[in-house]
């Protein structure tokens, strides 16, 4: 196993090589850009500012060398693996790079053979950086939890995914989380900035420039990803460069980049955060954001009938039957993009998506089915009252089964009066209450008078 290096200095001949190779690979431009201007102090870190700026929990502990076991949760490209680096730098901890998608348990038990090693002789604590740690399994990441809590190794994990779902629970009770957040436009602004002035690991020995409008441009394409800032000006830099220009301007830009993918992760927190806006949108009755949002996820490569499952769900459970035809509408789009397809799939799509974000909304299904479940789990399995018994036989007629029901088409408007059809013990209580939005303003008053009137011919009040 490769020995890992130190931060005390001291590089062995095989070291010296690699570094000179490495020298060889920047000016050739074999090493990208992005990896090129990863900062190596903390000083030149640019964002997070919540958790490294002045005074702050991370800055503290780096200051003081007390670094804790951590998660470094958040978006590609916001600094994770660089703030790792830059946290083993500014400590005296020997510092391991290890790689959930490529390393192995053998590996990791080396890693940690030689940190009690280290530590036991020398006094030098290891601090194990384990990038994509989401990647483990349960073993893999329990592997870690002796040896974390006997303080033989540091662990720094980074991770793109939710660590409630990503990290087992006792690895995670062992580490701070620390969230980074996408960086800003300024802060990109500044990185590439940087980029294009430093002549040593940057571009600017290479005589190119940049407008400050492709600059910006640059900063909002990436979405907050310096990895992909960086890796945008590196093409456009080389793009004006065979064409024998010296500046980088939008329209090269242009030229050079392909569009950008969208950040939407399917099994992830991505996923539940964009379908989230977009129910709450067709809730809030924003057809603009509710189109936006289900875009979001098309483009992403969200699977269409998931989405149309998630309508087909709204439209009962926040439309109801404030607008009855919701759900023949979503049903109807459901069937439609079946015989379609993409991309004419997307008319009814979108149709139905519009539909249920201009209709009028109601919770009073999903509020009567929760309210009788609830009855039901009160009172149990209440005797069904014998007159809404079915008489299937003489003896069953015998017993009572069926009698004194009254048939309703029989009375004026199909309504029996004063009848109730609820067992005795629950009669009068409210399951269904319509809201006085769309078809259910006529519902609420039509249920209202026939509430009333049962109520009157029981002596029990006016029913509400």
């Amino acid at each position: 196993m490769a020995r890992p290096r130190s931060n005390k200095g001291g590089y062995e001949p095989s070291t010296l090589f690699a570094a000179a190779a490495r020298r060889e690979a920047v000016s050739t431009g074999a090493v990208p850009l992005a990896e090129r201007m990863r900062p190596a102090r903390v000083e030149d870190y640019v964002g997070q500012d919540h958790i490294v700026g002045p005074g702050k929990l991370l800055a503290n502990a780096i200051d003081k060398d007390r670094v804790p076991s951590m998660i470094l949760w958040g978006p590609p490209g916001v600094g994770k693996t660089t703030l790792g680096k830059v946290i083993a730098s500014k400590t005296k901890s020997v510092f391991v790079q290890f790689s959930a998608v490529l390393g192995s348990i053998q590996e990791l038990r080396d890693i940690v053979a030689a940190a009690k090693e280290r530590l036991d002789y020398r006094g030098e604590r290891t601090l194990v950086f384990v990038d994509e740690i989401h990647r483990f399994n349960k073993a893999q990441q329990d592997a870690f939890l002796p040896h974390v809590e006997a303080g033989t190794i540091t662990v720094i994990g980074a991770t793109t995914e939710n660590p409630s779902f990503a990290v087992n629970a006792a690895l995670l009770s062992r580490c701070k989380v620390f969230r980074l957040e996408s960086l800003g436009e300024e802060a990109l602004v500044s990185i590439l900035e940087r980029a294009l002035t430093d002549s040593d690991q940057g571009l600017g020995g290479g005589e190119v420039t940049a407008d400050p409008e492709a600059i910006r441009t640059i900063a909002r394409l990436a979405r907050g990803d310096a990895r992909r800032a960086l890796s945008v000006l590196e093409s456009a830099a080389e793009y004006a460069r065979s064409r024998g220009q010296t500046a980088i301007t939008t329209e090269g830009l242009a030229a050079s980049e392909e569009r950008a993918p969208l950040l939407y992760d399917k099994a992830g927190e991505e996923h539940y955060n964009v379908i989230s806006a977009f129910i709450k949108s067709m809730r809030g009755s924003d057809p603009d954001a509710a189109v936006y949002w289900m875009m979001r996820m098309l483009e992403a490569g969200e699977d269409p009938l998931f989405v149309l499952r998630r309508m087909m769900i709204f439209a009962s459970e926040d439309v109801g039957n404030a607008d009855p035809r919701a759900l023949v509408v979503v049903t109807s789009a459901d069937a439609a993009f079946r015989r379609m397809g993409l991309p004419e799939g997307l008319y009814p799509m979108t149709h139905a998506a519009l539909y249920l974000a201009c209709a009028p909304k109601s919770n009073a299904v999903k509020n009567a089915w929760q309210r009788a479940r609830a009855l039901v789990e009160a009172h149990g399995s209440l005797p069904v009252p014998m007159k809404l018994r079915n008489a299937v036989t003489k003896l069953m007629k015998e017993d009572g089964y069926g009698t004194g029901y009254k048939y309703a088409h029989d009375y004026d408007d199909g309504v029996v009066p004063g009848e109730t059809y609820l067992p005795d013990e629950i009669v009068g209580e409210p399951i269904y209450e319509p809201t006085e939005h769309g078809e259910e303003t006529r519902i609420r008053a039509r249920l209202a008078a026939l509430r009333q009137a049962a109520a009157a011919r029981r002596g029990d009040g006016d029913g509400d």
